[in-house]
């Protein structure tokens, strides 16, 4: 059972980077329309935490799928993290570069692959520079580490499971997106994808989790943000990585079995028989 803040400060980490039971994964990753266009690699590359590991959500996934960055089989993504050095044993300490966007992605994947033993670095490496960590540009040095995938099929919800909760009182569906995208009054960024909401899913951006100096709000503050907190809740978003950071959230707030929509509205809009609201929920 998962219980406690999962999330650290820079300054934790800063005392405990050299644990030899500590691995730190950078987990940076940019949208593919953002502009100046950039790799979560290229910013890896620049400078990271020493020791700190690059995780590719677009290449540890189930590239056969027609929709971006899916959670891959247990195959994959063992074989991809052992080359990582990550595994059995291990404390994993993961950030980004992006005020927590790809950041939590990595954090559910790991614990939908059975790996509890993950935290997330709040603040990200802006955090970190502030509390005068170093930055390496160097990969680090790593061996192959088994890692033993336990598959958590509660934290993972798809379009088939969703559709049977739309319409009844089971579950809460909460959708990151900003406001104007899950109204509808603003176009989704994917071409060719309509805008609107899941029908009774509520809206709560994600920027609203994270402060302006872009750490995750204090849990007092979090929890006025929620009706429920502890309700059981599925999370979705454009493409299934910011509704990770509503699921953080909420862990922080006691309650880690929230599920994350993997396609999330990318999923769910490109299927024309599947309902859109655009009213409010």
């Amino acid at each position: 059972m998962e219980t406690g803040d999962p999330l650290v400060s820079a300054d934790w980490l800063l005392a405990n980077l050299e644990a030899p039971d500590l691995r730190v994964v950078d987990a940076t990753w940019f949208a593919p329309f953002t502009n100046p266009p950039e790799t979560g690699r290229q910013a890896w590359q620049r400078g990271h935490i020493p020791k700190a590991v690059h995780f590719d959500i677009d290449d540890i996934a189930d590239t056969s799928s027609h929709l971006p960055h899916m959670l891959p089989d247990a195959v994959k993504f063992s074989s991809r993290v052992r080359r990582l050095g990550l595994g059995d044993g291990n404390r994993i300490v993961i950030y980004d570069q992006n005020n927590f966007f790809a950041g939590a992605r990595a954090w559910w994947m790991f614990r939908v692959m059975g790996h509890a033993e993950v935290l997330v670095l709040d603040g990200g490496l802006n955090a970190w520079v502030e509390a005068g960590g170093a930055l390496d540009d160097m990969p680090p040095i790593t061996g192959e580490r088994h890692f033993t995938p336990r598959v958590r099929t509660d934290l993972v919800m798809d379009a088939k499971g969703l559709e049977a909760l739309v319409g009844t009182a089971k579950t809460t569906i909460i959708d990151a997106r900003p406001d104007g995208r899950f109204f509808g009054r603003e176009p989704e960024p994917r071409e060719g994808l309509p805008s609107g909401h899941i029908p009774g899913s509520v809206n709560l951006p994600g920027s609203q989790l994270i402060t302006p100096q872009g750490r995750m709000k204090p849990a007092a503050e979090l929890k006025k943000l929620f009706k429920d907190p502890a309700a059981p809740t599925v999370t979705t978003c454009g493409s299934g990585v910011t509704a990770a950071i509503t699921a953080l959230a909420l862990a922080r707030l006691g309650n880690f079995d929230v599920a994350v929509y993997d396609g999330s509205w990318t999923d769910w809009a490109s299927d024309p028989s599947r309902p859109i609201a655009k009213a409010p929920a």
